[in-house]
């Protein structure tokens, strides 16, 4: 199963989804991520962030998801519409969700405050990733409505 992490700048949340998700998952799942503007760089704080962590960075980069290396099975969108922000659309037909997380790179204050609110992206999506990898296996293909269904719940969860 190949799972898209999908932002607009694809610069912070989505590679922190992507790396956190390839970093815990089973062997026969893999993550990609991208953004439909991207920013051309990953936040130093992001990768700052995956080393503290433990997870290998050196493979990520901003792209756009004209660059994919597969076919996405599942998309979920992790920009903030809540906040205004304006999630990309992908338009393929496969399952969606979206869990918005606030951009960490929109922070501002002490650089206490900033590593905050990167820890905080972090956090919550490490919870939602590990939630989703907790679900039955043959849950997308046995019952694809309860797997929608369970896409969408985890995007509420909060650690």
């Amino acid at each position: 199963m190949n799972i898209l992490f999908l932002c607009t700048g694809n610069s912070c949340r989505s590679i922190l989804a992507e790396a956190t998700f390839n970093a815990l998952a089973p062997a026969g799942m893999r993550a990609m991520s991208a953004g439909s503007q991207p920013a051309g760089y990953v936040h130093p704080r992001s990768l700052a962030l995956l080393a503290r962590e433990g997870i290998a960075t050196g493979a990520y980069h901003s792209k756009s998801w004209n660059e994919l290396p597969a076919t996405p099975d599942v998309v979920v969108t992790v920009c903030a519409s809540a906040a205004g922000e304006t999630c990309p659309v992908y338009l393929a037909p496969v399952p969606r969700a979206h869990w918005g997380v606030d951009d960490p790179a929109k922070a501002s204050g002490s650089e206490a405050e900033i590593d905050a609110a990167f820890d905080a992206a972090y956090r919550i999506l490490r919870h939602r990733i590990e939630a989703f990898l907790a679900l039955p296996a043959e849950l997308a293909r046995r019952d694809p409505a309860a797997f929608q269904a369970e896409l969408q719940r985890i995007g509420s969860l909060q650690p």
